[in-house]
């Protein structure tokens, strides 16, 4: 055991120290935090720029005045004017663009043009084509000759937006947000996916150079192939969850920075209580003392403000643990599996034939988690997340969707076993090929390793 802790500690130090893993360690952080704090700065920091849009019409005008004006956009209705002639002045005429209104409309969809130096905003085109829709809408039921269209409509228009809450065995209710959890499933199940690879192919890396430049043989003749295995991967992973412990700490403190910025006192204190009675109220808006409507330091938007208080109400313990949990068994089965293969080699490029029965149970437990996203209660996201191979990656995009515990139990029982057999196999097999050169091994002469006994 004491040899095992010598290598552990030699693997640790060394990759710690590396220039590649500070720059990362402190990075990420920075771009999950910019992940979640630069959509809403671009949000509200849009260009204020006042874009005023020529509108003609060819014929007799049916859509006058339909498209209400934006803060940042002004729709002029021209009469009298030729398209081709305003093509050519309109920039001078101080005019951002020329929207282009054809009769056809009404039967040909596309039959509108938006003419720009440009490219125009998403915003502004959705506006145009929801106002225009609306309008030829209503024209067509004008056609019904129905009595007092115009107030039947205003009375029928509706807008609904639907609150999910989840209320636990004890009663007590928490506000969620679907979209919120869909994008915890995804970051989870990548990053999964991406460290448990990156690592993994570090280990087989490690061995493969120790292989070639003959260090192993030294090092064998004082400890045992499989102390020399198991302390490289332990060491990895060691490497691997200090890293990631660095990036929760450093992201909650950006995190506590930005929630003092976006998230009201208000609300603030709301997510701490987690009451229910207080949960009901988070759509009545907050009054300050001179009644006026309260904001956040930096102003973001109700909607992201609220965003961003559903992201404090998900289970971040049971999170934070299972990634950990899945991280390193899921780490310590696939890294066993790149040392076994390391060990079998010569070289990188020999790797190749034995890299894809490997990788394809990452990248479908990849898609599958992708997939878990829209359908987090199918059969198929069940399975995979209980099938040792893609259950680290699929069971991580499960959890923000409030997996039954005896899911996750029976999850992490199959996977210490798994990992347990795969960890023995990969001994056996990395005690014979580390010290053979100069053979082309194949799947069948590993085979043979893993029945040698002593």
């Amino acid at each position: 055991m004491n040899k095992i802790s010598i290598i552990i500690r030699r693997e640790y130090i060394t990759r710690v120290r590396k220039k590649s893993f500070i720059i990362m360690t402190l990075l990420a952080p920075v771009l999950m935090g910019a992940l979640i704090i630069v959509p809403a700065l671009v949000m509200n920091n849009q260009d204020k720029n006042l874009k005023k849009i020529a509108v003609i019409e060819e014929s007799t005008p049916l859509f006058t005045n339909v498209i209400p004006d934006l803060k940042d956009a002004k729709f002029e209705y021209l009469q009298n004017t030729k398209l081709e002639d305003l093509k050519k002045t309109f920039e001078k005429a101080g005019y951002y663009g020329i929207l282009y209104i054809s009769p056809e409309i009404i039967h040909t969809p596309d039959a509108i043009q938006l003419i720009s130096k440009n490219q125009p905003p998403i915003g502004l085109l959705e506006h145009i084509e929801s106002s225009l829709e609306k309008e030829i809408e209503r024209q067509k039921l004008l056609s019904y000759k129905i009595e007092n269209l115009d107030e039947i409509m205003k009375n029928v228009k509706t807008k609904v937006s639907v609150t999910t809450k989840i209320i636990d065995d004890s009663g007590a209710v928490k506000q969620t947000s679907t979209g919120v959890a869909m994008a915890l499933a995804y970051i989870g199940g990548f990053m999964m996916y991406m460290l448990v690879f990156m690592f993994g192919a570090q280990v087989m890396r490690g061995v493969i150079e120790e292989k070639t430049s003959r260090v192993v043989e030294v090092i064998i003749s004082s400890v045992k192939p499989i102390q020399l295995m198991m302390g490289k991967i332990i060491g990895i992973a060691l490497v691997g969850l200090t890293q990631f412990m660095i990036w929760v700490l450093l992201t909650l403190a950006i995190v506590t920075v930005i929630k003092s910025s976006v998230v009201p006192k208000s609300t603030k204190q709301e997510i701490i209580q987690n009451m229910p009675q207080n949960l009901m109220s988070n759509n009545t808006p907050q009054v300050s003392a001179n009644n006026q409507p309260a904001s956040s330091p930096m102003n973001f938007s109700p909607e992201f403000q609220k965003t961003f208080s559903n992201a404090m109400n998900q289970p971040w313990g049971l999170i934070i643990i299972c990634f950990i949990f899945y991280f390193v068994t899921g780490y310590l089965l696939y890294a066993s599996v790149f040392a076994a293969i390391g060990s079998a080699v010569d070289n990188e490029t020999e790797t190749q034939q034995f890299m894809l029965p490997v990788t394809i149970p990452i990248i479908l437990g990849l898609m599958i988690a992708m997939g878990t996203m829209t359908n987090p209660e199918s059969s198929l996201s069940f399975w995979f997340s209980m099938i040792p191979l893609t259950s680290p990656i699929v069971m991580m995009a499960r959890i923000p969707f409030n997996v039954p515990y005896w899911q996750i139990a029976v999850s992490m029982f199959i996977m210490l076993i798994t990992f347990g057999a795969f960890v023995w196999m990969a001994a056996k097999i990395y005690r014979t090929g580390i010290l053979m050169y100069g053979k082309k091994t194949s799947w069948k002469e590993m085979w043979k390793w893993l029945r040698y006994s002593g």
